[in-house]
């Protein structure tokens, strides 16, 4: 019954728009392996023009579980619990908030939502990287409550939740992995939340199935490339993939 349901939510997508789909997941998983932030950038670009702007961020959110699933075995040595545990505390009850809002937009005002904060991900990249030198614990919290507001309803997102752990003194893996297990937890909030609302809808289900199902194994090959950098070369592909997807996905949101 369900593997039929989420058959008959394809059928109506091309089997070369479904091909689409799973070669940018297979790119954006290799990518956010080795930067951390990836697939919530890359894929809207694809999944916006084909099935709307509405049920992209519940399909991001479940699909994440999957691939920082696999990020976060990937890592696992190298995460930061108390750190993740302070970012999970301060961002959780705004990032309920921001979800349930989200399910109250239209179809216009969700692509609005999308598209100010992709515009906005680059340049609050660059200023918490300038500002926010050294964060200790209050404000690594206090960051982490802006980080759920902004987690909750949008896409691309990561990049703050990059900048915070970055600014608090997280490099090389231990940033990829602390990521990853702060984005399952958050994962799970987004989707109880999103379940609770209706926003779940067969179609939302198979598209998350199908990207994180091809993105999970791209954070094991991810890994034997961070093990092969050094640090400050992995800082710089850090900062790259940032601008690059940031770029992209403001290109993506005035195209519409």
């Amino acid at each position: 019954m369900i593997e039929s349901t989420v058959l008959a939510a394809f059928a109506d997508i091309p089997p070369i728009q479904l091909a689409l789909v799973a070669t940018v997941t297979l790119f954006a998983s290799l990518v956010g392996g080795v930067a951390g932030y990836g697939t919530g950038a890359l894929m809207p670009l694809v999944l916006v023009p084909m099935v709307g702007a509405e049920p992209v961020v519940p399909m991001i959110a479940i699909s994440a579980l999957l691939t920082n699933t696999g990020r976060a075995m990937a890592f696992r040595a190298s995460i930061d619990f108390r750190r993740a545990g302070i970012v999970l505390v301060a961002s959780i009850p705004t990032c309920i908030l921001s979800a349930y809002g989200y399910t109250k937009l239209t179809s216009a005002g969700a692509m609005l939502v999308i598209g100010a904060m992709l515009m906005l991900t680059v340049p609050l990249r660059y200023f918490l990287k300038r500002r926010a030198a050294g964060l200790g614990d209050r404000g690594l919290a206090a960051a982490a409550v802006g980080y759920g507001a902004a987690v909750g309803g949008t896409v691309g997102a990561g990049i703050i939740l990059l900048s915070i752990l970055m600014a608090a003194r997280l490099e090389g893996a231990a940033v990829i992995a602390t990521d990853a297990a702060i984005s399952i937890v958050i994962g799970m909030v987004r989707l109880i939340v999103f379940g609770v609302t209706g926003a779940v809808t067969a179609q939302v289900l198979a598209f998350a199935l199908l990207i994180g199902l091809i993105a999970f194994p791209g954070a094991f090959l991810a890994r034997a490339l961070v093990a092969r950098m050094p640090i400050h070369v992995h800082t710089a592909i850090l900062d790259a993939v940032v601008l690059i997807g940031g770029a992209f996905l403001v290109i993506g949101a005035f195209a519409r």
